[in-house]
């Protein structure tokens, strides 16, 4: 076990040696306390002495001959997988999209029609249109939009007729997440003395 060192790891060899079983048991709560000294952010643990004496016997391979306060622990304890933890999720229908744009879709698919809801499926589009020219690079009718939210809502999101999404740019530039910018912006002149010091009389 790193966290304690090599030289515990002597400490509990020369231990194993002794003979005399009383003396053994004497200086192996020698080296449980050299253990408390070498990790003390153990004490943050509830049954930390406890926690100690198992980290003895796994650095002793299981085989030393002690009176321990406490069970001593098989290597079985420590070979138990821990439990899994069900998660409810579903696969992403649309990665370009990604998994939130989905949540939104199920909230306003719970909203009653009216102008409102129109107003959140328009910013919806919107936003969704911004993600396809991230990842695709190409033009976008609304329909595509309009289309890909009906899908995704499983046909529980009806697109009104005469909506549509507020224009973009078609010469944005649209960069994915984590891309590196070829193109910098020119270099400010900072050799340049600011009109202030110009002006100022000497």
């Amino acid at each position: 076990m790193p966290e304690y060192g090599r030289n515990v790891l002597k400490m509990v060899k020369n231990l194993k040696q002794i003979e005399d079983r009383q003396k053994r048991t004497q200086q192996a709560r020698a080296v449980v306390r050299v253990m408390e000294l070498l990790n003390p952010q153990v004490h943050a643990v509830e049954d930390w002495e406890h926690k100690l004496w198992d980290h003895l016997f796994v650095i002793a391979g299981y085989d030393l001959d002690v009176d321990s306060p406490y069970p001593v622990p098989s290597p079985e304890d420590r070979q138990v997988p821990p439990m899994r933890i069900p998660l409810r999720t579903k696969p992403i229908k649309a990665t370009h999209y990604g998994r939130n744009i989905e949540s939104i879709i199920d909230l306003i698919a719970s909203e009653p029609e009216g102008e409102q809801k129109n107003t959140m499926l328009r910013r919806l589009a919107f936003y969704m249109r911004q993600q396809y020219l991230i990842w695709n690079k190409d033009s976008v009718d609304d329909s595509t939009i309009f289309h890909d939210i009906e899908v995704l809502s499983d046909g529980r999101i009806k697109v009104p007729e005469g909506l549509s999404i507020s224009r973009l740019p078609q010469d944005g530039n649209y960069n994915r997440p984590g891309m590196i910018l070829t193109e910098f912006a020119p270099r400010k002149q900072f050799n340049k003395r600011p009109n202030f010091y110009r002006n100022k009389k000497r």
